[in-house]
């Protein structure tokens, strides 16, 4: 059922943004008046369907292959090779006909589209629901610091005050892409003194492995223990990958349900020392794997201890009650969302654009790179319609952006071969245009391969 849920969200999301980035080119290309011979959601590949019906000169349908979509314009050379169609003479309702100009305007459609959408939805998103942001300043205890953050010289206890010498009031401004993208100075107050911390631009190529709690989080404090883990009677609760391979279902051994921690304990120390924040607790429980450690605690006001042994994770199987940071919120009006949700979409698409460059140039793995069965999984098993709307703007903007590269067979290659043509002043030879097509589809069909692998791999852990 989760994965149900998980795939449905993600084949609406999609298939909005696909439905409406195909109409940008439609409606570019009907209003210059450009024959559209087919509007397609997914792929009719091979010529099979789901269902199609015509309607003003136009079949419309829903294909088989749910990897976008695509509108077949008359006298265009595209994703269907349709070579007979160019070699007939051109006729003044062909794309082919019109200017320069004209079919640069269809071709950057969708893209457009797509952007009007995700302004759109990250508008809406801000009027509505507002802005929620931890209070920086009331960060009394600090930081709690990851693997990642202590490699870099922060510690727990840590004060940011500012980010390349602005102050800083949004704590997640600190995790944001300003500092994981770009590379940034913190100003540090470590008791009475102030440090200066360098962030390396190439972090998110090692925290993209790991949660951004492995970098740096606000610092909670130890309360009551909430859930204690205890084992699944019911093998019908094994993964999906178990019962596909056919592996036995273990019933796990928890070992804080073993050794009776119950919730409503209150965690005071491990192996004798005081864990007053969670940070002490989960580093000295994970530095003992595979270890027996004692465990001090009180319960309704009496002192109880327990002997257990950490598990090969590095975890006892409890999760503890943890007192929140202070919070504020903000409130947008109408037309003063606007710019709010505006600077969103275009931070996302900037920050599409210097993932690429990082790809590039090597300070970012090509590892993160997702198929559908990792976005399916970001949209989760449960339905959140403002986790649904705020994915479904960052993929309006993320596929404005990857259809702007100049890759063949992309709006951004016809893009580059339509503005040779208006320097040159002569259009692009149909021949090197169908090559072009060609290994356009080839070097999308490796992407989306080399994705799916992505996410398969990880599925197992790899």
């Amino acid at each position: 059922m989760n994965g149900l849920i998980m795939a449905g969200q993600l084949l609406l999301g999609l298939s909005l943004l696909v439905i409406l980035h195909e109409l940008g080119h439609f409606l570019a290309a009907r209003a210059f008046g450009i024959k559209v011979e087919k509007f397609y959601l997914f792929f009719d590949a091979w010529g099979f369907k789901l269902f199609s019906f015509k309607k003003g000169g136009v079949e419309y349908g829903v294909g088989w292959l749910p990897l976008g979509g695509y509108v077949k314009i008359a006298g265009m050379i595209d994703e269907s090779m349709d070579t007979e169609q160019m070699a007939l003479p051109a006729q003044p309702w062909e794309f082919r006909s019109k200017p320069a100009w004209q079919r640069l305007i269809v071709m950057l459609g969708g893209i457009i589209v797509n952007v009007i959408v995700g302004v759109f939805i990250f508008w809406m998103l801000t009027f509505n629901v507002g802005q929620n942001y931890t209070v920086n300043g009331k960060l009394n205890d600090g930081i709690s610091v990851g693997t990642l953050g202590k490699e870099i010289g922060l510690r727990n206890g840590d004060r940011i005050l500012a980010i390349n010498g602005n102050k800083l009031i949004r704590f997640e401004d600190a995790i944001s892409s300003k500092v994981l993208f770009d590379g940034a100075q913190l100003t540090i107050l470590r008791g009475s003194q102030t440090l200066y911390v360098s962030v390396p631009d190439t972090i998110l190529n090692k925290l993209s492995k790991n949660d951004k709690e492995n970098f740096i989080s606000p610092r909670y404090r130890m309360a009551s223990v909430a859930t204690v883990l205890a084992p699944d009677e019911k093998a019908d609760q094994q993964s999906f990958l178990d019962r596909i391979f056919g592996r036995k279902y273990v019933k796990p051994v928890y070992p804080a349900y073993a050794a009776g921690i119950k919730p409503g304990d209150s965690i005071l120390a491990v192996n004798g020392k005081a864990v007053t924040f969670f940070d002490q607790f989960k580093d000295e429980v994970s530095s003992n794997k595979n270890k027996a450690i004692s465990v001090q605690a009180l319960r309704q006001g009496k002192p109880v201890n327990f002997n257990l042994k950490v598990g090969a994770d590095g975890t006892i199987g409890i999760a503890p009650n943890l007192k929140a940071p202070e919070t504020a919120h903000v409130d947008f009006g109408f037309a003063e969302s606007l710019p709010v949700g505006a600077g969103m979409a275009w931070s996302t698409f900037v920050d599409n654009a210097k993932g690429i460059g990082k790809m590039i140039t090597g300070k970012l793995s090509a590892r993160n790179i997702s198929s559908p069965i990792g976005i399916a999984k970001v949209y989760g098993s449960t339905f959140d319609w403002v986790k649904f709307w705020t994915l479904t703007g960052l993929i309006s903007m993320a596929l404005a952006f990857m259809n702007l590269l100049p890759i063949p067979g992309l709006d951004g290659g016809h893009v580059v071969f339509l503005l040779i043509e208006m320097v040159q002043r002569k259009p692009v030879s149909e021949k090197v245009l169908e090559k072009a097509q060609i290994v356009g589809f080839v070097i999308l069909i490796c992407l989306m391969v080399f994705a799916f692998g992505n996410d398969i791999l990880k599925s197992f852990g790899k």
